[in-house]
């Protein structure tokens, strides 16, 4: 606590009564303890204003000034007095109605005030009125246009009625479609394409060097102009349902809206040729397959056409039914043979000519059965045989047959396959839904000015404060 709100919390009433030396002093208030410089009073001041009293006048006047330095000095020495003391010593010493001015001086700004206050002005306001300037009366109003779309599939009902409903557990690419959407719309096939259709540079440098902070500057590269892209050109794409909405920032607002509109057109045109591409892919692999299929089945017949040349044999199976009536025309010849010889020999005698002839046409007719028999298994051609024996050929003759018999169920299944692709590239598989035409704006958005005001107030006001706290606690230590 201060000398001065010691003084102004104490209410000090002086009475003196019929002796002018003799005084009373009446105290009302709170007293507090204090320190000792509190109590410390000019005595110059007092002694100027004492009434004359020759007892007080001596008092004062015996003592020195190096006294009074050396009590004040041990006065400084002390840690505390009572207050009451101290202030009935000074009130008793004091005429009546006089008022005891506080010693501290009144709080006036100083060099390092005057400083901080500099720098507020020039790092904060004058920048803050220098931005908020620039904003109001410089910088050129800019309109904005928002567009919406998805990418929608149709689904193909032929491919699941022929792959047995296999084509249900395949993933939908509507997702990945709209991620490839997303960032060709922020690629530089993109800017080249609408600035080669509306002369983005044109547009976007008329406003040079007057609004240099939101105008493109005209000697402004390709990889300039993409990233002046990103400035005008907002993109919101949801990864969930593939909505992808776009906002792009003009001069104008019948730029603004022939921007969104550029953007919409060069994006069904890239869905467009993703189908082209997938149709391609499609009607490529069916053909390649059906090609495979109709090699594969010229490869079996020309074999079984070279196992025909070779046995001379067009069927295996007519030949040996063919082979095997022979084989039942001579068996049943020779039955009748034997039945003719024995009743020959009931009826005529040992020496019969005709018995003999008889036994001859016999021998015949079982040496034939027997080469006959041995054409089915053996190799020699001298016999009549075909060079082979007819187990090894109808077993060849057979895998020939199923090898043709898979190589033609195999055309049907690509002549199919070729169909159905036809069919899936004869409509367009993805399409482009727009759900927000481009629309054109009526009042301009842009630059949101108090926003950006705002954010440069407080940023500036962060920035000196900082630079403040640094300065003031590197010259606390120093």
């Amino acid at each position: 606590m201060t000398r001065e709100g010691s003084v102004s919390n104490r209410k000090e009433t002086v009475q003196a009564e019929n002796d002018p030396s003799d005084q009373k002093v009446v105290m009302e208030g709170p007293v507090t303890d204090l320190p000792e410089e509190a109590a410390v009073v000019d005595q110059e001041a007092l002694n100027d204003a004492m009434p004359e009293d020759p007892k007080l006048r001596g008092r004062r006047g015996n003592r020195s000034p190096s006294g009074r330095r050396r009590s004040r000095s041990r006065g400084k020495g002390r840690t505390s007095e009572p207050a009451e003391v101290l202030d009935a010593d000074v009130t008793a010493s004091a005429p009546a109605g006089a008022l005891v001015q506080p010693i501290a001086r009144p709080a006036r700004l100083k060099r390092r005030h005057w400083g901080l206050i500099g720098s507020f002005i020039v790092l904060v306001l004058a920048p803050l009125v220098a931005v908020i300037f620039y904003l109001w009366t410089i910088a050129e109003d800019q309109y904005i246009s928002t567009a919406g779309f998805t990418v929608r599939s149709q689904e193909s009902s032929g491919a699941n009625d022929l792959l047995g409903g296999l084509a249900q557990f395949s993933g939908n690419t509507t997702a990945s479609d709209s991620d490839i959407l997303y960032e060709f719309i922020q690629s530089q096939e993109m800017v080249e394409a609408v600035d080669a259709r509306l002369d983005l540079r044109a547009h976007y440098t008329q406003t040079w060097p007057v609004d240099w902070a939101f105008a493109l500057w005209p000697e402004a590269s390709l990889e300039d102009l993409i990233w002046y892209w990103q400035r005008v050109v907002g993109i919101s794409y949801d990864s969930a349902s593939g909505l992808i909405e776009v906002r792009a920032v003009a001069l104008d607002p019948a730029m603004a809206q022939a921007v969104t509109q550029a953007i919409v057109d060069e994006s069904q045109i890239r869905i467009n040729a993703l189908n082209i591409q997938a149709r391609e892919d499609a009607m490529g692999y069916a053909r390649a397959d059906l090609a495979d299929a109709v090699e594969r089945l010229k490869q079996t017949r020309q074999a079984l056409t070279q196992f025909r040349t070779r046995t001379r044999i067009v069927d295996p199976a007519a030949d040996i039914q063919g082979r095997m009536g022979v084989m039942n025309n001579l068996q049943q010849k020779l039955a009748e043979v034997l039945i003719e010889y024995d009743l020959l020999r009931g009826t005529v005698s040992e020496g019969d000519p005709r018995l003999k002839k008889a036994l001859q046409h016999i021998d015949v007719i079982r040496q034939r059965i027997d080469i006959e028999r041995q054409t089915f298994t053996s190799t020699n051609t001298d016999t009549g045989g075909v060079g082979e024996d007819y187990p090894s050929l109808i077993a060849e003759f057979e895998r020939l047959t199923v090898d043709r018999e898979y190589a033609e169920e195999v055309y049907r299944a690509g002549l199919t396959a070729l169909e159905v692709a036809r069919d899936d590239a004869a409509r367009q598989s993805r399409y482009l839904a727009t759900y927000i035409k481009p629309t054109q704006a009526q009042d301009a958005q842009y630059p949101q000015r108090f926003i950006l005001a705002g954010l440069t107030g407080l940023f500036l006001l962060l920035c000196w404060s900082i630079l403040s706290l640094i300065y003031y606690s590197i010259r606390d230590r120093s």
